[in-house]
């Protein structure tokens, strides 16, 4: 997540397992996209070697990593281009404290049913629910997985989703998907993930465990959620 250039995050991208073998594949959705990413300064571009496919080439060496405030501040006198940068990211500098690692801070987790409707959990879950499933559908139910959070700091880039599912202490499933590049901003993101459909059957009903993960491009860690749900018999 160049000067004065946006560099927004691309499609969200999703690989799952086989979850009954009758999963249905469809696109993500977002309420709020991907948003924003970064700008370097012109000063900072070296006309020399660059990155090659993805490999660096002799003699390249990238920049420092600078704070938000950094690069706000480096453009100070010039108000344009400041409130240009404040504008692209969503927030003023008096809500920047110079930190360089960013955070991610999850404020709901949700579920987007035909047979439930919508259904919001905040977070962290609260410790007389723990133990208890977050949800329960009918099987054959579609559903889609609803998350609200926001970004402090510094720009988060390639915030990666994985989901894990076991029942008897068999993994059932697993799906990961790529979220995209957030800046910080002043309203939360929303973000949902692809939509799937419980399975049915017999041997689909009961209960299942569940971890959710969520890692940037430098492997930081900013949510691990375990929890439960249930497949019920449709009447």
């Amino acid at each position: 997540m160049e000067s004065g250039k946006k560099a927004e995050a691309g499609p969200s991208t999703t690989t799952r397992g086989g979850f009954d073998g009758k999963l249905e594949r469809k696109r993500e959705t977002s309420e709020n996209p991907p948003a924003v990413a970064a700008f370097i300064d012109d000063d900072d571009e070296d006309d020399g070697d660059v990155v090659d496919n993805g490999v660096p080439v002799a003699g390249f060496v990238p920049g420092p990593l600078l704070s938000l405030k950094e690069q706000i501040e480096k453009d100070k006198e010039d108000d344009s281009l400041r409130r240009w940068k404040e504008k692209l990211l969503g927030c003023v500098e008096s809500d920047l404290n110079g930190q360089l690692e960013p955070e991610v801070k999850f404020h709901s987790i949700g579920i987007i049913s035909d047979d439930i409707g919508e259904k919001n959990t905040p977070l962290p879950v609260d410790e007389s629910q723990s133990g208890r499933p977050l949800f329960a559908l009918r099987e054959g139910s579609r559903y889609q997985l609803k998350l609200t959070f926001s970004v402090l700091h510094n720009i988060v880039s390639g915030l990666a989703y994985s989901n894990t599912v076991w029942k008897g202490g068999v993994q059932v499933d697993q799906s990961k998907g790529m979220l995209g590049t957030f800046a910080p901003q002043r309203e939360p993101y929303v973000h949902t993930l692809e939509e799937d459909t419980a399975p049915s059957g017999v041997l689909a009903r009961g209960a299942y465990s569940a971890k959710l993960k969520f890692e940037d491009d430098d492997r930081r860690c900013h949510m691990e959620l375990k929890y439960s749900f249930e497949i019920k018999k449709r009447s």
